[in-house]
């Protein structure tokens, strides 16, 4: 990775904090992590925590604003230094109203485009996309793809797509390489994660179902494939790419190149936590339905009806870009039947924290 400084947005978020601790490793590296006034707090905690001493400097930022939010000195330093830029901050709620992600996702991104434009010394921005641009698409997705006429699912997937058009138009004047990962889950060594959302749904409600006693059913189509990836596996692939010239103008879908279908995510988190298989099957529209009255999400701890679209949505991502950058650097996506046992485990003794909670639907 080119030396200099590290500007980075997203921090203390769940993947920006592992991010910038990997960062570090590298002795010579400095980070500025570029944080909104409501985060500052937690973010000044999280570089205590890391232990980074001056070497992470955290600014009170804005990405929504023209010049980031910084004043004219910051703005000015920081695009005088700034040698690789990693962008993550984005709004990931799949019920999010369109304006707001319009404004964070879409604007955001282009005016973080129109800093790096400036940057003296940039040699490569890194831009976390996810492989949902897809929408609404079926069958399988090819990492040069993007825009295909597709209709989406939810306003995240639409205004990420939207970020993303501007990101492959400003690659003339920005050096960047695109990351698509699939649904994020926790560590696969360790199983910690930061929320219990995405997938968390699916063992939440097999949690309430094995309290109550009851059968436990396979949710949506049994074939659909589900694509989770552990954030570790997430994090290795980012920096390597950051640091391999190799990855400047491409597109890397970070993804189980072999996911699971529903029906064995089910199966897999039913044994883990309640050592059962599952009986049955209730239909996506049914699930969906149900989690319309508001007593039945704050039962299944929020889970919105939004997510079920994601257990019934028959698509796969190709990976060979991402499979030929990460043969490279010795990185392989885990198998998730082989580090659920961490997953579950972690959810187990945390699923009653409110801290790892999302917020109430």
């Amino acid at each position: 990775m080119p030396d200099g400084l590290s500007v980075l947005t997203g921090f203390p978020g769940f993947i920006g904090r592992r991010l910038v601790a990997r960062l570090l490793e590298d002795p010579q590296r400095r980070v500025v992590a570029l944080v909104e006034p409501r985060m500052q707090a937690a973010a000044d905690q999280a570089v205590a925590e890391l232990g980074a001493g001056e070497r992470v400097e955290v600014l009170g930022a804005d990405i929504t604003d023209r010049r980031l939010g910084l004043d004219d000195d910051a703005y000015e330093r920081l695009r005088a230094e700034a040698s690789v830029v990693f962008h993550l901050a984005a709004i990931y709620d799949l019920a999010v109203p369109l304006e707001v992600a319009q404004r964070v996702n879409v604007d955001g991104t282009g005016n973080v485009l129109d800093f790096c434009a400036s940057a003296e010394r940039l040699e490569r921005l890194n831009y976390v996309s996810t492989a949902y641009v897809a929408g609404l698409r079926r069958g399988v997705v090819y990492e040069h793809e993007l825009a295909l006429g597709q209709a989406f699912k939810n306003n995240y997937e639409s205004t990420k797509f939207q970020a993303e058009v501007w990101v492959r138009a400003a690659m003339d004047r920005v050096p960047s390489v695109i990351m698509r990962p699939a649904i994020v889950v926790g560590d696969s060594r360790t199983g910690e994660t930061q929320k219990f959302d995405g997938p968390y749904y699916l063992l939440r409600t097999i949690a309430v179902l094995d309290r109550y006693g009851r059968a436990i059913p396979n949710f949506g189509r049994a074939q659909a494939p589900f694509n989770v990836v552990p954030v570790d596996f997430v994090v290795q692939t980012m920096v390597a790419a950051a640091g391999d010239e190799r990855a400047t103008g491409k597109t890397l879908h970070l993804v189980d190149p072999d996911p699971l279908s529903a029906r064995e995510l089910a199966a897999t988190l039913s044994r883990e936590y309640a050592g059962r298989e599952p009986w049955g099957r209730m239909p996506a529209s049914l699930l969906e339905t149900t989690l319309r009255l508001a007593f039945v999400r704050r039962m299944f701890a929020g889970t919105p009806r939004e997510s079920v679209r994601y257990l019934n949505h028959p698509v796969r991502f190709d990976t060979r870009g991402a499979d030929d950058l990460l043969a490279r650097h010795g990185l392989r996506c885990p198998r998730f039947v082989d580090y659920a046992p961490a997953i579950v485990r972690f959810f187990r003794d945390h699923q009653d924290d409110p801290r790892f909670l999302p917020a109430p639907g």
